[in-house]
């Protein structure tokens, strides 16, 4: 084979790659700690929302409105369901559920002091920072919408010696 044929099948495989399948994210805040630190190296996977809906408890990298920015954080709420926060505790159309052992309970609810009805393609998220996250809570972040979604985080690849991979619950 020809060595510069060999480069561009590469180059378009290594495009293909970072276009569709996988791309490596930088965590830029603190709203994700105990989880996954500012300046930890993620690795998000795109296949499986072509394929399928993102669920409940996906740590997820989405733009932020307005400004395009990456933003790391969990999934609580789904597509056509209610999310309220109510004395530091999801509740889902009206039924409480699980949270992540070991996080902090929400302090403040935000928005989510009153009923959050979720339409079709969005969703409700959250930091596992509970106290310091800027999230769905907030109106400078709101929901999500299934178009804004990047991808799902499966690895932090770095630093190395915090490897970690994510699976779903």
């Amino acid at each position: 084979m020809d060595f510069g044929v060999f480069i561009l099948a590469v180059l378009v495989i290594a495009f293909v790659l970072s276009r569709f399948v996988t791309e490596r994210i930088r965590v830029k805040n603190h709203s994700m700690e105990h989880t996954l630190d500012d300046g930890d190296s993620v690795l998000i996977e795109k296949l499986s929302y072509r394929f399928g809906e993102p669920e409940r408890y996906d740590i997820i990298v989405f733009r932020q409105k307005g400004t395009g920015e990456e933003l790391v954080k969990r999934i609580i709420g789904l597509p056509s369901e209610t999310v309220q926060i109510k004395n530091g505790r999801f509740y889902i159309n009206d039924e409480e559920i699980d949270d992540i052992e070991g996080l902090d309970p929400p302090e403040d609810a935000g928005i989510a002091a009153s009923p959050v009805k979720l339409s079709v393609g969005e969703y409700f998220v959250v930091g596992d920072n509970r106290k310091e996250s800027i999230d769905s809570r907030y109106e400078e972040v709101g929901t999500v919408t299934s178009t804004r979604i990047a991808g799902r985080v499966y690895l932090r690849l770095l630093p190395i010696s915090k490897l970690r991979f994510f699976f779903r619950k």
